[in-house]
């Protein structure tokens, strides 16, 4: 799917999706593409997708490019860099100069601990608290897990600034469906030895699919096990907050302004653990 308008820039956006197997996620993403287009629709938008749906990262590019733009701007749209940012979106860009080497390609950074992102995050989980208050109610934020340790300390952090939001209560707990821990199940008995008497299930993705069902359905069997009422927040969906944030990192990568995190990139520092990724070549299973 492309989403364009007659461009009137020499410059295109490609936004770069995961792609999901949800019928309901991949409409969501195309929604969030539209929205984004509409913001500017100076500049055509078009989209592509990592994996389970199509147009797959090389159609996309050839579809922008295609529409006789000079200068391509992407910008990954996942909350944390993680494999599929660090490796997929570059991948994808190198093999797309040697298809259209007049054509001038530009990464911009994923969208990243952000106070768009983490006020959106905070309105799903105030929506999703009991109306008796955020007294004795813990939250488990939930992100997708990476074999990436950068990206799985993000969450952390990102759980941190939400906390001392001070509107949510003081303890908001981390957790991973997938490739890293603690679990859903291991935070939530975290909260369960703190003493909370209710949780809110907060999913950190910005669509539906088939990991946020898993969630969910942990998180139920959790509930009904322990008999401890659990509250299920909603993924942040399309947003006009997070179209700000998308033209944002395109205008960085523009002006040549966008600086990846490479202080802990596993490619290039000797993390305990990860000493054999040091120059591995472009690959992840996250």
């Amino acid at each position: 799917m492309t989403i364009s308008n007659d461009p009137l820039s020499d410059t295109g956006l490609f936004v770069i999706g995961h792609g999901t197997k949800s019928s309901s996620g991949m409409d969501q993403y195309w929604q969030t593409v539209e929205l984004i287009a509409k913001k500017r629709p100076r500049i055509a938008t078009v989209g592509g997708l990592i994996e389970f749906a199509s147009p797959n990262l090389d159609e996309g590019l050839d579809n922008l490019c295609q529409l006789g733009v000079r200068e391509v701007i992407s910008v990954p749209l996942v909350l944390l860099g993680a494999g599929h940012q660090k490796d997929d979106g570059p991948e994808a860009l190198r093999k797309a100069r040697l298809r259209h080497p007049q054509i001038t390609f530009r990464y911009g950074r994923a969208l990243g601990i952000h106070p768009n992102v983490l006020s959106a995050v905070e309105s799903r989980i105030k929506s999703a608290s009991p109306k008796s208050g955020t007294n004795n109610i813990g939250v488990v934020l939930v992100g997708r897990g990476s074999t990436d340790p950068d990206a799985n300390a993000d969450l952390y952090k990102v759980a941190r600034l939400i906390s001392d939001s001070r509107q949510l209560g003081d303890t908001v707990e981390p957790a991973f469906i997938s490739l890293a821990r603690p679990s859903v199940e291991q935070a939530l008995t975290k909260i369960k030895k703190l003493g909370l008497t209710s949780v809110i299930v907060a999913p950190y993705f910005l669509f539906t699919g088939v990991l946020l069902d898993r969630i969910y359905s942990e998180a139920m069997a959790w509930s009904k096990r322990e008999n401890i009422p659990v509250s299920l927040a909603k993924e942040i969906g399309p947003e006009s907050e997070i179209v700000e944030l998308v033209w944002e990192r395109f205008e960085e990568a523009r002006s040549d302004s966008a600086h990846m995190n490479c202080d802990m990139c596993i490619y290039r520092s000797q993390i305990p653990g990860y000493e054999h990724r040091v120059a591995a070549p472009p690959f992840s299973p996250s």
